[in-house]
C-alpha cells in the first residue's frame, strides 16, 4: 500500500451553463483514511467524484490521485470505483463478469477471491438480470476491488439494499480498511457515516461547508433533540419558539431540534398536554441540519 497523500483538490471549480456544480473545493485525503462525503442533492458530492475519477474536467484548479493524473492512478489499478449505476451486463453470469472485469487490470485479485469479499460466492451463476437492487450492489463492489486498489470510491453504495444487506457489506468493507485501504463514499444515510466514516465532509452549493471526525461535526453544534406525544399542538406556535430550529410530526408525536431546549420544555410543561418526553443530544443529523440552515440564512 502506498503511504503517501491519497487524493488533492485545490481550488476545483466546475460549472454547467448558469449552474456552478462545484465552486472552489479544497479537500486532502490521507492514505488510510475513511472519508464520508455527504450533503444534499444539487450540493456537488457527485460532481466532485466524477472529477476525482477523471471523468469530468475540472473549469479551474487541480486534481491529483497519488501525486499523479486520475487517469494515470485508474490506469495503474490504485482506484476502484462503486457507482450507483452502470457497469453491468444484464445478460451476463455473475462470475462472467468479474471475469471479465478482471481481464481489464494488471494485477487482478483472483475472482473466487472477489466473489468471497463481496458476498455473493454463491451468485456467480447467476445471470444479472435475475439479482435484486442490493446483489447487484454487491457485485459492483467485486468489481470495484478486483484491481486490489488502494483507493475506493464508492457513490450511495448500499442504495437498494436492506437493513441485514447493509450490515454485511460494510462488514465487508471494514475488512477491506482493515487491510490499509483509503475509502471515500458519498451517501444519503447519515448514520452509516457516524458509524463507519474517520472523517466527515459535508457540502453545499458546491462548497465544502463542515469537515471533520463526526464528533467534531456533531460538537460543533449546541443544542439537543426533543420528542414528545402533543395531541393537539400548535406546530406554528412550537417552531416560532426561540431556539427551535426545527419541527417534525409522526402523528401526535413531535420532534424539535432546539437550540435552548430548557425554554421549550418549560412552554411543553406549562402550555401543552405533552407527555412522553425524551431529551436527547444532538446527532450526525441533527448537525448537518443545524450547518445547513446556518448556510441557508448566511446566503
Amino acid at each position: 500500500m502506498t503511504t503517501q497523500t491519497a487524493v488533492t483538490l485545490t481550488g476545483v471549480t466546475k460549472k454547467y451553463g448558469a449552474v456552478q456544480a462545484v465552486a472552489g473545493v479544497d479537500l486532502t485525503i490521507r492514505a488510510g483514511e475513511v472519508v464520508a462525503l455527504l450533503g444534499p442533492n444539487g450540493a456537488g458530492k457527485s460532481t466532485t467524484i466524477e472529477m476525482l475519477l477523471g471523468l469530468v474536467r475540472p473549469d479551474q484548479g487541480s486534481v491529483q490521485v497519488y501525486g499523479g493524473t486520475p487517469t494515470d492512478a485508474i490506469g495503474a489499478g490504485q482506484v476502484g470505483v462503486m457507482l450507483q449505476s452502470g457497469g453491468i451486463i444484464e445478460d451476463a453470469k455473475v462470475g462472467e463478469l468479474i471475469n471479465l472485469v478482471a481481464g481489464l487490470h494488471k494485477n487482478p485479485m483472483p475472482v473466487g477471491e472477489a466473489l468471497d469479499r463481496a458476498g455473493i460466492a454463491d451468485l456467480a451463476d447467476r445471470k444479472m438480470k435475475g439479482l435484486s437492487g442490493g446483489q447487484k450492489q454487491r457485485v459492483r463492489f467485486a468489481m470495484a476491488i478486483i484491481p486490489q486498489p488502494d483507493l475506493i470510491v464508492l457513490d450511495e453504495p448500499t442504495t437498494g439494499m436492506d437493513v441485514e444487506s447493509r450490515r454485511d457489506f460494510w462488514a465487508s468493507m471494514h475488512a477491506e480498511t482493515a487491510r490499509g485501504r483509503t475509502v471515500l463514499f458519498a451517501t444519503h444515510y447519515l448514520e452509516e457515516a457516524d458509524a463507519y466514516a474517520d472523517r466527515v465532509v459535508l457540502m453545499r452549493h458546491g462548497k465544502v461547508v463542515a469537515d471533520g471526525t463526526a464528533a467534531q461535526i456533531k460538537a460543533s453544534v449546541s443544542g439537543r433533540r426533543i420528542r414528545a406525544t402533543v395531541p393537539g399542538a400548535d406546530l406554528a406556535m412550537l417552531a416560532s419558539l426561540p431556539g427551535v430550529r426545527n419541527v417534525e410530526t409522526r402523528g401526535d408525536v413531535v420532534l424539535l431540534q432546539c437550540a435552548d431546549s430548557d425554554d421549550t420544555l418549560r412552554y411543553l410543561l406549562t402550555n401543552t398536554s405533552a407527555h412522553d418526553i425524551e431529551v436527547t443530544s444532538a446527532d450526525l443529523e441533527d448537525a448537518v441540519l443545524a450547518i445547513s440552515a446556518e448556510q441557508e440564512s448566511a446566503a
